[in-house]
């Protein structure tokens, strides 16, 4: 009877043994999909906040870009306001210059 006892054992000892190890993949299994889950959740929150910092980007990208284009539009401005001031005070001398010219040619 003592045999039988033993093999008994052996054979409980050997199921709490492979329960053990069952146990152990489980755990295991159950841990890489947990990272997995945690992986896939960090990556869509880098995405997101990867969208808001392109989106913060162009936004300063775009006042900086309306900043320089009115600066340019009023450079621009002012130089045609001080070109057509120029142009203005010399009309009289070139209208003088055309009739000058028209009337040696017409003296030729």
């Amino acid at each position: 009877m003592a045999k039988e006892k033993i093999l008994s054992e052996i054979k409980e000892a050997e199921d709490n043994a492979r329960k053990m190890v069952d146990d152990g993949k489980k755990r295991k299994n159950d841990r890489i999909a947990s990272a997995r889950a945690e992986a896939r959740e960090i990556i869509k929150q880098a995405e997101v906040d990867a969208q808001k910092s392109a989106q913060s980007a162009m936004g300063s990208a775009e006042e900086s870009i309306a900043s320089d284009k009115a600066k340019i539009v009023e450079n621009g401005e002012n130089e045609a306001k001080v070109i057509e001031s120029s142009a203005s005070s010399r009309v009289d001398e070139a209208v003088e210059l055309i009739i000058n010219e028209f009337e040696r040619t017409i003296h030729a």
